[in-house]
């Protein structure tokens, strides 16, 4: 009897351990799976999506050179060149799996990757909006979904916090000066910028323009007739804002403007305002809002 009831509870238990066997191992596997994408060899090239990695909590091989002080986990992590000049030999000895760079440089920096033999891709981030995008598939290819989840949902509570402190009326035009040492463009309604503008409200009074940035034309510019002339840095803002400073002294034309003559000239804070959305874009956001609707 009692070698029938040992056989009987075998035969019952022999199912049960073979399932958990099952199991244990499909965890096991899940777990390489999971291990063999957060492993990637990834390189960041902008502080923007350097600093998205650090919020997604991914490790990287290399990020930019740059004076800003970035996250703390890769402030010992080789420097790969600058945002514009990426080193493609320093890139190359890294071994990458995928390189980061902005669409906005796409066109200047895809083929130097190619010829290089180096995998790259460019996030869009000339909208807040696309920016959220590019975190979501980020953290779905890197399985950083609750992460992406997370912060994305965060920015966009903050981005509609913001759009409700603005007041209903008459939509300010704007004229959008992006200044460089000695030179300056006009940004479009594509630029980061432009886009920026028109959800804060504004009519960008360059209108039914592809490209994002275009060489300034004062007299039409001036015939448009701006309410509003946000004048933006990219790099060297001291020296840019007195480059600016110069040109609307000396250019007579500029004294003909609206804008000018009741005093709506306003240098934006290159902290926050640049060439491309980052996680800094909402207070952005909010700043321009302060100024734009300025009693």
């Amino acid at each position: 009897m009692r070698r029938r009831l040992c056989f009987l509870l075998i035969c019952l238990l022999c199912p049960l351990l073979i399932a958990c066997t099952a199991k244990s191992q499909e965890a096991a596997e899940a777990k390489v799976d999971t291990s063999s994408v957060t492993n990637k060899r990834i390189i960041a090239t902008t502080v923007a999506i350097t600093n998205i990695f650090a919020k997604l909590d991914l490790d990287l091989v290399g990020v930019p050179e740059t004076s800003t002080t970035l996250p703390k986990q890769y402030q010992e992590i080789t420097t790969v060149g600058g945002p514009m000049n990426p080193d493609l030999e320093m890139i190359t000895s890294l071994k990458p799996d995928m390189v980061y760079g902005t669409k906005t440089l796409e066109s200047e920096q895809k083929a130097n990757y190619q010829a290089a033999n180096i995998p790259a891709s460019f996030l869009d981030f000339t909208s807040i909006s696309s920016m959220l995008d590019e975190i979501n598939k980020l953290g779905a290819e890197y399985n950083r979904t609750i992460e992406a989840l997370n912060l994305v949902d965060g920015l966009k509570k903050q981005m509609d916090d913001a759009k409700a402190k603005i007041p209903a009326g008459e939509k300010p035009k704007v004229l959008i000066l992006m200044g460089i040492p000695g030179s300056y463009l006009v940004c479009t309604e594509n630029s980061f910028l432009g886009n920026l503008v028109r959800e804060a409200g504004g009519v960008n009074i360059v209108q039914g323009e592809k490209v994002e940035y275009l060489a300034s034309n004062t007299e039409y510019l001036q015939q448009a007739n701006p309410d509003i002339i946000l004048r933006a840095a990219h790099g060297m803002p001291a020296e840019v804002v007195e480059m600016f400073n110069q040109e609307f002294k000396t250019n007579a034309i500029w004294q003909h403007f609206s804008a000018v003559k009741n005093g709506k000239v306003y240098d934006l804070d290159s902290e926050y305002f640049g060439m491309t959305a980052n996680l800094d874009s909402i207070t952005a956001f909010e700043k321009l809002i302060s100024i734009m609707y300025k009693e």
